[in-house]
Order: structure tokens, then sequence, then C-alpha cells
């Protein structure tokens, strides 16, 4: 089975039987398929309750809880900016309650198989939403500090958004193919851009390269490298993405597991948004 370089949707729940596409591209292989690697988990929780059967996964409540999950996100990061340019006392607080409460919840969601919860999916794209705001206008307003904000943060999320619809029609076209390599690669990409960022978190607490550590994140030409290197792995990621929710729709899951990929979908988005963003802060800083 190809798996998600997401660690949100490997362990969403998968049932027997055929059901619609989320697209075309790689994820014709057969549904026998999905469930290799998942032993252990062969009964779906949402079967045995009280005897009764799921209604079976489609596009349009992927389509759905995703555009919610979204929406709550905006409207708070919305609100967040708006607290943060009032009183920018409030940036610390709504940064760390922000990431780290989502980082939390998306911990828990993954480990203890609850993705499919809406409360813990709208709460993480509240908290999400504090953190985005906060720190958008962070950017926007201190390390760009000749560049008019809304105009930055709008191009970080055109530039979002482009991607997001751009892979998902290659996605669909198939123009490149998920395969067993290609997800090894990826989720090896991730692994060493994670161990680089908090190497270089960790050596910048030290006070190493005058507190910036490997100077990933100063502005500098390997700064600008490194986030081109993460937007790349990020756009990629939602091609594992889309073919392991297509795969759990041909699968017949449950139609509750499109809160799982909502959330799986959000935590690709937030990333690749960030480091838009803070490209393109490196490119307009003074």
């Amino acid at each position: 089975m190809r798996e998600t370089s997401n660690p949100v949707f490997r362990s969403l729940p998968k049932q027997q039987g055929g059901y619609a596409q989320f697209g075309t591209g790689a994820a014709g292989a057969a549904a026998q398929q999905i469930h290799q690697g998942y032993q252990g988990y062969q009964t779906d929780p949402y079967v045995a309750q009280q005897g009764r059967i799921a209604r079976p996964l489609t596009i349009d409540d992927v389509v759905t809880k995703t555009g919610i999950t979204l929406g709550v996100l905006t409207v708070v990061a919305i609100v967040s900016y708006f607290l943060v340019a009032m009183n920018q006392a409030l940036a610390g607080p709504l940064t760390f309650i922000g990431a780290f409460g989502g980082l939390g919840l998306v911990l828990v969601a993954t480990f203890g198989r609850k993705q499919d919860s809406p409360a813990i999916v709208l709460s993480y794209a509240a908290l999400e939403g504090m953190f985005l705001g906060a720190i958008s206008f962070l950017l926007a307003n201190f390390a760009v500090s000749s560049t008019n904000a809304g105009a930055l943060i709008g191009q970080a999320v055109l530039g979002t958004l482009g991607v997001f619809f751009g892979m998902l029609v290659v996605y669909k076209t198939g123009a490149i193919r998920v395969t067993p390599k290609f997800t090894r690669m990826l989720v090896a990409s991730m692994f060493g851009v994670l161990v680089l960022m908090l190497g270089n978190l960790v050596l910048g607490m030290f006070g190493v390269g005058g507190g910036a550590g490997m100077h990933l994140r100063d502005g500098g030409p390997l700064a600008i490298i490194f986030s081109l290197v993460c937007i790349g792995i990020a756009a990629f990621s939602f091609l594992i993405d889309f073919d392991a929710a297509d795969q759990m729709i041909r699968a017949g899951a449950p139609e509750k597991a499109a809160w799982g990929i909502a959330l799986g979908l959000t935590v690709t988005l937030v990333w690749l948004y960030l480091e838009i963003l803070r490209l393109l802060s490196y490119f307009q800083s003074d």
C-alpha cells in the first residue's frame, strides 16, 4: 500500500467496498491493497456501533468537511490578526497557545485514532487560526516593515491556494504517479527537514550563529533555499494525501472519516502557507 507522508491519514479507518472516486491518477490499485499495513485494525468502529452500518464516504463529504474546517480556521485567524493589531502584547500568547495547542490536538487525533471527531478537528482549526493570525501579523508588520501587510498576506494565501489546486490538477491528470518509491522518498525528505528545523531551533537557543543556528530562518540565501525545499515537499505531499483520500473513498470508508481527511489536508495547507509567507518576507524585507 502507498502510505501517506501525512501522519494524520495513516491511522484513519478503512472499510471494504467500493464507492466514488476522489480523483484519477495513481489511485487505481485494487481495494484489497488498502488494508495491507493496517493489521490489528480490522474491525471498523463505525460499523460496530450499535450494529449500525455507517454511510460510505463520498467526495461531497470530503469537500464539505474540509470547507467547514478551513472556514473556522480563516475566521479565527482574521479575529486573531486584528486582536494583535489592537494589542501587540497578545501576539506571544496567541502564537504560543495556537501553535502548541494545535500540535497537541494533532497528536491526540493521530495516536488516539480520533481523526473522525468534529470537536477535535474544529478545535484544531480554531487553535491554528489563532496561531496563523498572530504569526502573520508579526511577519507582515515587523519582518517586512516597508511592505503593506495585507498585500503580503494576500500573496501568501493566493500562492497557497494556487499550489493546492495545481497539485490537485496534477493528481487528477496522473501527470505524477504516486508510487511506493515516491512516497518513501517524500517521507524521508520530510523527516530530514524536520530534523534540520529542530536542530536549527536548538542551536539558536544556545546562541550558535549569533542566535540564528544554522541560518535556516535568517532571510539569507540558505534560508531562501530551505524555504523553497519546504514548499516543494509540502506541495508534493498533497499528491499522497489526495491518493490516501481516494483510496478511502474507493474502499467505502465511513463518512465520518471525512473529518480526518479534512484535518490532514489542513495540516499540510497550514505548513505550506507559513513557508510561502516566510519566503515572501525574505524577498520583501528591508
